[in-house]
């Protein structure tokens, strides 16, 4: 059954590390109703490696052109958006940690997640019927670029979509869909590689102490498989939807499975 949880797991993760709903809120909320524990958060990262090679297969002709140009205001807000997720992880990891192995915070989280998604699209809607400019790749400033990189610090605790907050910075600081969604996808490249850059080293580090991972390392593989194939469809879903369609049914359900969720951690104790 571990193959199959983890290929459940995966495919969860693909479908939703792009969808504004929170990854790993729903690997937490889904672990705990498959009753999985004593994982780390090694699987969790390896899943988003998945999600990693998928987002580089999509973007590939962007990040190509950053390598052949390094050099470049795009590749200076990366750095700039990226700094404070880095700043956020190394200082408060312990609470971090916490936070996704107890669930503590998940209603709470989707409901953040959820009313970020409604501001972001209100704000959006609201700049493009009064014929305000939208900005891209070009006009886009440092602030801008810092803005969003809050989002994604903050997107860390599980339930708070990053890529739901990052698209929300976004959009909200006048940035085109286009590039919102462009720009969001790119930042979790240097995210997730900087997270797995970190596991590795505290594995080959003497002072590891994680706990045993619930899953073989087969089923490990077979997640990440699964991660990656269903990650690479759901990037161009998402791409094309945020130019086209509105976010709000993605608010909506985070909003409605926030609510759920808090009803059953103070009132009915069936999963929490």
């Amino acid at each position: 059954m571990e193959i199959l949880h983890a290929i459940i797991l995966g495919a969860v993760q693909g479908i939703t590390e792009f969808i504004p709903v929170s990854s790993s809120g729903h690997l937490v909320l889904l672990m705990r109703i498959l009753d999985i524990e004593n994982t780390s958060l090694f699987f969790e990262i390896m899943l988003h490696t998945g999600t990693l090679v998928a987002v580089i297969v999509v973007l590939w002709k962007e990040l190509w052109a950053l390598l052949k140009k390094p050099v470049q205001a795009l590749t200076g807000f990366l750095i700039l958006g990226t700094l404070p997720a880095v700043i956020a992880a190394l200082v408060f990891r312990g609470f971090f940690e916490d936070a996704f192995f107890t669930g503590r915070f998940l209603g709470i989280s989707f409901l953040i997640t959820s009313l970020l998604l409604s501001l972001a699209e209100y704000l959006s809607r609201r700049a493009i019927n009064s014929g305000m400019e939208q900005k891209d790749e070009k006009s886009m400033k440092i602030p801008d670029a810092l803005a969003v990189g809050f989002m994604q610090a903050i997107a860390i605790i599980p339930g708070v979509s990053r890529s739901g907050a990052t698209i929300a910075g976004a959009l909200s600081f006048k940035l085109n869909r286009d590039f919102a969604a462009r720009f969001s996808f790119l930042l979790s490249i240097p995210a997730i590689l900087g997270a797995l850059m970190l596991h590795i080293m505290e594995r080959l580090s003497s002072s590891y102490t994680a706990g045993v991972e619930a899953f073989s390392t087969t089923a490990i593989i077979a997640g990440t498989i699964t991660a990656a194939i269903v990650g690479f469809f759901a990037v161009r879903f998402m791409l094309k939807l945020i130019r086209e369609k509105s976010l709000f049914v993605f608010a909506i359900y985070t909003g409605v499975l926030g609510i759920v969720i808090l009803l059953d951690q103070y009132l009915f104790g069936l999963i929490f």
